[in-house]
């Protein structure tokens, strides 16, 4: 009986993303479609999927205006195709998901000013690109060239500046605490995070994981309140564009094995056993 009824309950959970996908419902108005009080149908929601359905109403809007913006639209036809009531509502909620004005998006990054260098770390060479608000991109490889196209295939009308590390006012501080984090130093820089409402609840629950532990996808999800969700958890480490700033080497399988890294998993087990070995030695030294 319990099976029959935790089935149906899924079955107006998928009902409720369908009628998601196609209109946008408020809250009370997509519970009572589906036969669900809207304390419950938020609560179990969020369980199944990660999101409320208000983020989930708002991933897909933001998924259309970006749709439409590549697509050659105008900002205006795109953001009220996209479900937007307002210039003002999507620039607010826009600009802060997508890390710059939605205009700016559409057009490649115009109008958006990058400096980006390499800088030789404890694991090798990193590229590191930074706006005027922060870091929003370590990048880790052996093939610099490769590291800068992809750069430059992620914002293709911006203005990419490549700056030699040492003599840039700007970009040296934050190359050399980048530096210092891949080497288990101290320090700290702004991070500018441009993604999805999920995305940016898993990578700042990354940042909270604390050197020298882990997680499993499966935890992670849980933390955030949405225990079904741990393979949308691993989409969203898999996403993230800043190495070790944003801990996504800190998350491994349930089985205690490590998993996959975006930058390659000799890094990933590097990374922890060092990361260990650290944490180990300063609980060594407060004993």
């Amino acid at each position: 009986m319990e099976n029959r009824a935790a089935a149906t309950v899924d079955l107006r959970l998928e009902q409720a993303r369908r009628l998601l996908d196609q209109d946008d419902l408020g809250l009370d108005a997509l519970g009572a479609a589906v036969g669900l009080s809207p304390t419950h149908l938020q609560r179990r929601f969020r369980d199944q999927f990660g999101l409320t359905p208000a983020e989930y109403r708002a991933q897909r809007r933001l998924a259309a205006l970006k749709r439409g913006l590549r697509g050659g639209q105008s900002v205006t036809h795109a953001l009220y195709d996209a479900g937007y009531g307002s210039p003002s509502r999507v620039y607010e909620d826009g600009a802060a998901r997508l890390g710059m004005p939605p205009l700016a998006y559409g057009r490649g990054g115009e109008g958006l000013e990058i400096r980006w260098s390499l800088v030789h770390t404890a694991l090798g060479q990193a590229l590191v690109a930074a706006t005027e608000r922060g870091i929003c991109a370590v990048a880790l490889g052996d093939d610099a060239a490769a590291l800068e196209r992809e750069l430059r295939t992620e914002f293709p009308r911006a203005t990419l500046q490549r700056v030699d590390s040492g003599r840039d006012a700007f970009l040296a501080p934050r190359l050399r605490a980048v530096a210092d984090a891949l080497a288990r130093k101290s320090g700290s820089v702004p991070v500018e995070l441009v993604g999805t409402a999920f995305q940016l609840r898993v990578w700042q629950a990354l940042m909270r994981i604390p050197a020298g532990e882990t997680r499993s996808y499966a935890q992670l999800a849980a933390s955030l309140d949405a225990p079904k969700a741990a393979r949308a958890v691993a989409r969203a480490c898999a996403s993230n564009r800043v190495a070790v700033l944003v801990p996504c080497h800190r998350v491994i399988r349930g089985d205690g094995t490590p998993g996959g890294y975006r930058w390659g998993l000799p890094r990933k087990q590097a990374l922890l056993a060092s990361e260990s070995l650290s944490s180990h030695a300063q609980t060594k030294g407060r004993a």
